[in-house]
């Protein structure tokens, strides 16, 4: 389980460019905010599982987020192109479990039993409530969950399951979790704005 690697995307907690769907909600500041704080507690959350993490990050120079996480991150600039371009360029070596910093009820556990899982299946999914998914974890290479995926909609899931079982796999699946994207949202989590 200890040679999974979790690679983590987010971006810098720029005031007006992090969480923006959140800003009609808390303000360009109080978004970038939240940003910083659900980073940070995943980043934590991977440090408490014990698997290796990399930062995959936009926004900033490497400096930067070597100031914001520390010395001790692995740090990778995420470069260009969509979501499954930069995924794609990340996956090398496998296996690979990736995380958003958008689900505060993840915990180690999650984590061990994603990479346990992994061990087993060549792919895992952790399905999110609003359609997507909160984490991915491959074995080996699979172009399919990556390429042309309707990203950010809440079509990603279906549209991933639907690929996966058009080449005979079945993946393993997580417990379901939600995500902090929405102002919506913010009312099932009000310590995060504490």
């Amino acid at each position: 389980m200890t040679h999974v690697r979790v690679v983590l995307f987010t971006r810098y907690p720029e005031p007006g460019r992090a969480k923006t769907r959140l800003i009609p909600a808390l303000g360009e500041e109080g978004a970038a905010e939240l940003h910083r704080h659900l980073t940070e507690r995943t980043l934590a959350v991977i440090r408490a599982s014990g698997l290796a993490a990399e930062v995959r990050t936009t926004g900033a120079d490497r400096q930067a987020f070597t100031a914001w996480l520390g010395e001790e991150c692995t740090i990778v600039d995420q470069g260009d192109g969509d979501l499954g371009h930069r995924m794609r360029r990340a996956a090398h070596p496998y296996p690979v479990l990736f995380l958003g910093s958008d689900a505060p009820d993840l915990t180690p556990e999650h984590l061990h039993a994603a990479a346990e899982l992994l061990e087993w299946n060549e792919v895992v999914i952790g399905p999110a409530e609003d359609g997507g998914y909160w984490t991915i974890g491959l074995s080996g290479p699979c172009n399919a969950v990556f390429d042309a995926m309707p990203w950010g909609t809440d079509r990603v899931l279906a549209e991933t399951m639907s690929r996966l079982d058009r080449l005979g796999i079945v993946p393993a699946l997580l417990p379901r979790l939600a995500d902090c994207d929405r102002p919506a949202d913010l009312a099932r989590w009000p310590e995060l704005l504490r």
